[in-house]
C-alpha cells in the first residue's frame, strides 16, 4: 500500500484552504439563496479575492466499510445511475430494491473484506496518494496557484462537497479529470452528469474544462509498458499477457460509445511498445453484470480456455483502473486466478495497476498541464504581484462604486 505522507496531506490542506491566497483575508463564504430561487449565490464577497484554477480527480467509489450495510447504501447509488442501467426507472427501481440489494450486497461485502486494508478501501487510499502526489507536482510547476481535490462518483467525498470546497477557495476555472483513461458514457459520462448537477445551481459558474479520455496519451502508455517490463525482469514473462479491461453491455457499443475501441487502442500501443507478436497478448473483459451480451471476449472464460490449451503461466494487467480496487484485487488476482489454477494452469500473475508510481503521476501532470493552457494561471509570465494590485485596484473602483469589500 502506498504511503500518504504528512507532507503531502498538509500540501492538500494548503492548496484547498483560502489561507493560501496572499491577498486580503477572504471571509468565509457560505451558500445562499433568494427567496423562491433555485440558483445559490454567495455571501462575504470580497473584491481582493483571486481567482483559483481547481483540479478534480474524480473515481469511481467505495463503500466506507465492507459491511452489507455499507455496501448497500453504495449499491444503491451505484446501481441507480442512469448512465449505468439504460432501463426506464419504473421497470428497473422495483428489480434493483427489491431484489439486487437484497441479495448482492452481502456477497459483495465478502469480496470487499479480503482487500480491505488498515487504510481502508485501497481504491481510496491509492486514489488520495494520487491527489498528494498530482498536487505536489502541479505545485512545483505553478506553485500556489492550483488547487487539486479528490472525489468520487458514488460514496465519499462527493462530487459536490468536492466543488464547493473549490468555489469557497474562490474558484473560477475548473478543469474535470475523470480517472477513466477510456471513454464510457457509464463511467466518464456519469462524471459530466454529475458535475453539471452540482454546477446547474450555481449562480456564478466558473470556466469549465473537461478531459474525456486519454486512452493513448504517450505516457500513460509508457508507464503502462513500464510497469509490464519491471514485473517481467522480477518474475519471469508468461505464455501471454492479458489485458483486461471492465466490461460494457454490447449494445451501449453499438449505440455509438467509443470504449471498445479505446480499449483496444491502449492494448495495441503497449503491445506495440514491449514488441509483442499478436500471439502473446490478448484483450478480455471482464465484471459483467445481468444476462445481457456484454464486450467479448470475457476475461474468466478466455483465461480458463486458456489454462485448457496448456499456457501453464499468464500475466494480467488492467489498463484501465487508474488505481487497484476490488475488480483487480479481488476479481482478477483472486477469482480469475482461482478459476485459472482450477482449468489447469499454473500461476495467474496480476501487474498491478499505476497507482501513484512516479511515471503514471508524471503522465497524469503533463496530461493536467496540457489542459491548463491558456489559462491566466498556468501562463509562464504570471506574477504574483501584479496579481495582487490587480486585487487591490478592483477593490478600490468597487468601493468608489458603493462596495463593502
Amino acid at each position: 500500500m502506498t504511503d500518504i505522507t504528512h507532507s503531502g496531506l498538509d500540501l492538500i490542506s494548503r492548496l484547498s484552504s483560502p489561507d493560501n491566497i496572499t491577498l486580503t483575508s477572504i471571509p468565509e463564504i457560505q451558500p445562499v439563496a433568494l427567496s423562491n430561487s433555485r440558483y445559490l449565490g454567495v455571501s462575504g464577497h470580497s473584491h481582493t479575492t483571486r481567482d483559483s484554477v481547481g483540479v478534480l480527480l474524480c473515481n469511481l467509489g467505495t463503500p466506507d466499510a465492507p459491511t452489507p450495510k455499507a455496501v448497500r447504501r453504495y449499491l444503491a447509488e451505484f446501481l441507480s445511475d442512469p448512465r449505468l442501467i439504460e432501463l426506464p426507472r419504473w421497470l428497473w427501481l422495483p428489480i434493483l430494491y427489491g431484489v439486487i440489494l437484497n441479495i448482492r450486497p452481502r456477497r459483495s461485502a465478502h469480496a470487499y473484506a479480503k482487500i480491505w486494508t488498515p487504510e481502508g478501501s485501497p481504491l481510496l487510499a491509492f486514489s488520495l496518494a494520487q491527489q498528494v502526489a498530482v498536487a505536489q507536482q502541479l505545485d512545483l510547476l505553478f506553485p500556489g496557484r492550483i488547487r487539486v481535490g479528490l472525489a468520487m462518483r458514488y460514496g465519499a467525498p462527493s462530487v459536490m462537497t468536492a466543488l464547493e470546497a473549490f468555489r469557497a477557495a474562490g474558484m473560477r476555472r475548473l478543469l474535470v479529470v475523470p480517472l477513466y483513461p477510456q471513454y464510457s458514457g457509464p463511467a466518464t459520462g456519469s462524471v459530466f452528469d454529475a458535475v453539471t448537477t452540482v454546477l446547474q445551481r450555481w449562480r456564478w459558474l466558473p470556466d469549465v474544462r473537461f478531459i474525456a479520455s486519454y486512452h493513448d496519451e504517450s505516457r500513460y502508455i509508457d508507464a503502462l509498458a513500464a510497469s509490464v517490463t519491471e514485473h517481467w525482469e522480477k518474475n519471469g514473462r508468461g505464455a501471454r499477457l492479458f489485458f483486461s479491461f471492465h466490461g460494457l453491455p454490447h449494445r451501449y457499443f453499438m449505440a455509438g460509445d467509443p470504449y471498445f475501441c479505446q480499449c483496444q487502442a491502449t492494448a495495441r500501443l503497449v503491445a506495440e511498445k514491449l514488441e509483442l507478436d499478436d500471439s502473446h497478448w490478448q484483450v478480455v473483459f471482464q465484471s459483467r453484470f445481468g444476462r445481457d451480451r456484454w464486450l467479448e471476449p470475457y476475461a474468466d472464460r478466455t483465461l480458463i480456455a486458456a489454462a485448457r490449451e496448456g499456457l501453464g503461466v499468464v500475466d494480467v494487467i488492467c489498463p484501465g483502473f487508474a488505481v487497484d480496487c476490488l475488480e483487480t484485487l479481488e476479481e482478477i488476482a483472486l477469482q480469475n486466478s482461482a478459476l485459472f489454477i482450477a482449468a489447469g494452469g499454473k500461476a495467474l500473475r496480476y501487474i498491478p495497476a499505476l497507482n501513484a508510481r512516479k511515471d503514471h503521476i508524471h503522465a497524469l501532470t503533463t496530461l493536467i498541464s496540457r489542459h491548463l493552457a491558456g489559462w491566466p494561471e498556468a501562463a509562464p509570465d504570471w506574477d504574483e504581484t501584479e496579481e495582487i494590485q490587480r486585487g487591490l485596484a478592483r477593490q478600490r473602483r468597487a468601493l468608489a462604486l458603493g462596495a463593502s469589500a
